[in-house]
């Protein structure tokens, strides 16, 4: 029988963390390498940018019904299989030459992606102490600032200097290294116990009962609960306007004459988001709806500066600033906006919420390719200022639920930030 240990055990939390580190990098680094990607593989970087689309249709397309086939498995060996999918489809991104066979790896890795999510959270959960839970759970998802803030930017420097394929080779050494370091360090946690045919039928046959009186799927009640609409609206359309502008953030950059400094303003966004999601971690229990408005404004001004003033390097640098700032802590916020606004549903709203949050990164990779192709990359700040009307409009309209003021919060737990760019996932 496992036992919980009384402290934090850190290099297990940490195996945790660098785990969530491979999901985003991986999601994200395309981001950063597409010019030279594209070249390679003969495609337009349009068409290369659905790399990123093709990851998030796997996350969302499997993510669910993956974690409902493997909910018995038990947990270090399911881990242990997504890190080993991630291993695999870096290795064919990296030796392929091939435009067809990258996008099957990239869906591999999002499937993979898909798997991890479903129980990361959950597992640095049960790794930790009950009062110690919620500290667990933010070590591991440090692994999605550092991603953005280093990995990224270390990763176009690399790409730059000895090849876009090298950089996927290191993502593969890495996650080799940490398979190793999961099967040492990371305690194993049993599934979920499978119920016998009887037992699962009876159970099946309640649940359909108690939805026919009720009237409604879970899925359409929580739906019907105050606040989680407007909130899977924000997330929604926030998600497609940050991923039009990010997918394609190297291109923007070639064009207007900055390619070569690329890792350098993915490193000053980074550092933004960092300070954002501090920011947002210290305020969000008594301030979600003044940070919520603050993020989308920022965003707004940043893609203005962007729209009018990119010939200079220096509001480029400015704008990217404002842009990391906004964008950094809005995982959490979004999350936490479900999960309150969610209450007895909030599992259903935070899986919402994920599925949203994947579909909008699909999205945006392909509105971004369309923009790219018949409008050019000029286009990606003014998409993104129209996306961000109607959610500055939403957040503004829900003070009495969604994004409720100080003092109008239910009391509920605070949520912790997963996303990347990539996005909120739940464990």
């Amino acid at each position: 029988m496992s036992r919980t240990p009384a402290r934090l055990p850190l290099p297990a939390l940490l195996a945790l963390a660098t785990a969530v580190f491979v999901t985003s990098l991986t999601e994200t680094l395309p981001a950063g390498l597409l010019p030279a990607m594209s070249t390679d593989l003969g495609v337009g970087e349009s068409a290369m940018g659905q790399s990123v689309t093709i990851y998030a249709i796997g996350t969302a397309a499997t993510a669910i019904p993956l974690s409902a086939a493997t909910a018995g498995w038990r947990r270090k060996r399911l881990l242990l299989v997504a890190m080993a999918g991630f291993a695999v489809a870096n290795t064919v991104t990296a030796v392929s030459a091939n435009y067809p066979l990258t996008m099957a790896a990239r869906f591999v890795a999002g499937v993979a992606a898909g798997l991890a999510w479903a129980l990361l959270a959950g597992y640095a959960r049960r790794l930790a102490p009950a009062h110690l839970q919620g500290r667990a759970i933010a070590i591991v998802m440090t692994g999605i600032p550092v991603a953005l803030s280093l990995g990224v930017p270390a990763g176009t420097f690399l790409g730059d200097a000895v090849g876009w394929r090298v950089t996927f080779s290191v993502m593969t050494v890495l996650a080799v290294v940490l398979l190793g370091w999961i099967a040492v360090t990371v305690p194993d946690r049993p599934g979920q116990r499978r119920e016998g045919p009887r037992r699962e039928r009876q159970r099946r046959e309640g649940q359909r009962e108690g939805q026919r009186r009720e009237g409604r799927t879970p899925v359409l009640r929580t739906l019907a609960l105050p606040g989680v609409a407007p909130v899977l609206f924000v997330t929604l359309v926030l998600v497609l306007a940050h991923t039009v502008l990010y997918t394609y953030i190297a291109t923007f950059l070639d064009r207007l004459g900055m390619g070569g400094s690329t890792d350098v303003v993915l490193l000053v966004f980074g550092a933004a988001s960092l300070l954002s999601i501090w920011i947002v971690g210290v305020h969000i229990h008594r301030r979600l709806r003044a940070l919520t408005l603050a993020s989308t404004v920022l965003f707004a001004v940043a893609a203005t500066v962007l729209a009018i003033a990119a010939d200079s390097p220096a509001a480029v640098y400015a704008a990217v600033t404002l842009w990391g700032l906004g964008w950094g802590g809005a995982p959490t916020l979004l999350q936490t906006a479900v999960g309150d606004a969610g209450g007895e549903e909030a599992d259903t709203a935070q899986a919402m919420l994920v599925t949203l949050w994947n579909a909008a990164m699909a999205g945006g990779g392909v509105v971004g390719g369309v923009l790219l192709d018949r409008l050019g990359s000029r286009s990606f700040p003014w998409s993104v200022l129209v996306l961000l009307v109607p959610v500055l409009a939403v957040v503004a309209g829900a003070r009495a639920h969604g994004f409720p003021g100080a003092g109008e919060r239910t009391d509920t737990a605070i949520g912790t930030s997963t996303g990347t760019g990539t996005g909120t996932r739940t464990g």
